[in-house]
């Protein structure tokens, strides 16, 4: 099919569509969504049934539940595999870019994948690009930006992330807690994602870096069992069963007004 002359390309879109609440997609993901021949869906591989996160975040600005019905398909990915490159890993990416194909050899032109967060920051649909393109060489792939967690869990705790001349730390748990604790050592703002799991050390690791005030927890950001606390107000024993899509945010300590200018 990528052959055939004077015929489109095939445009596969990673569209990000935030963290969780359907009020925080953004206008063009919204068109893009609508506009796409298919949507795919990532879900928890072996996960409960029903519609993840992404999904039922499509859902709710898909019109019609028949028009829905036909248009999303869910595709599994290992995503709390936390083991690196695994088998179950690069099967899953397989499995999906040859659903993706599939589609657009049954006569799709436009395929959207919708991600939570944003496509181009920790998303699965990086993965899923590169193995497309390698079965379909002049596959056009771009990306709509989505809301991050960072920035949701920012606005719902009133935490700022930066100011000045502050420097931002991003990067997932799954990096050890040794990067953890020195990203608290060199770092104004730490970031830190998928940190379910690592959740009392991590607090242990901030206390003892005398940052724990300046420090906010959050997980289900815009679901029902949302849960944003300062990590002060967590309870030692609860910390320990936290999803691990959840996000920590230190900040800087301020003192005064832009003192960081």
């Amino acid at each position: 099919m990528s052959g055939e002359s004077g015929r489109t390309p095939p445009r596969l879109i990673g569209v990000g569509v935030g963290p969780g609440d359907p009020e925080l997609v953004t206008v063009k993901a919204v068109r893009v969504l609508r506009d796409a021949d298919l949507v795919f869906v990532p879900v928890l591989a072996g996960g409960p049934e029903g519609p993840g996160r992404a999904e039922a975040t499509v859902r709710a600005h898909l019109a019609g539940a028949t028009a829905a019905a036909s248009t999303i398909r869910a595709v599994p990915f290992a995503l709390d595999d936390r083991g690196g490159r695994t088998e179950s890993r690069l099967s899953a990416w397989d499995e999906a870019a040859s659903a993706v194909v599939a589609g657009f050899e049954d006569g799709a032109r436009s395929i959207a994948f919708a991600t939570i967060g944003d496509p181009n920051i920790y998303s699965t649909f990086s993965y899923l690009a590169q193995t497309v393109r390698a079965l379909i060489p002049d596959v056009l792939v771009e990306t709509v930006p989505g809301i991050t967690a960072m920035q949701d869990l920012a606005a719902r705790s009133g935490s700022v992330l930066a100011e000045g001349k502050e420097v931002l730390a991003l990067f997932p748990m799954t990096a050890g807690l040794a990067a953890y604790e020195n990203a608290l050592k060199s770092f104004d703002t730490v970031v830190a994602y998928k940190g379910g799991r690592f959740l009392p050390q991590m607090l242990d690791a901030v206390a003892r870096a005398d940052r724990l005030a300046e420090t906010v927890f959050g997980a289900a950001l815009g679901l029902p069992d949302e849960v944003v606390r300062p990590a002060a107000d967590l309870d030692p024993e609860a910390v320990g069963r936290a999803p691990y899509l959840s996000t920590v945010i230190t900040t800087a300590r301020r003192r005064e007004r832009g003192g960081a200018l």
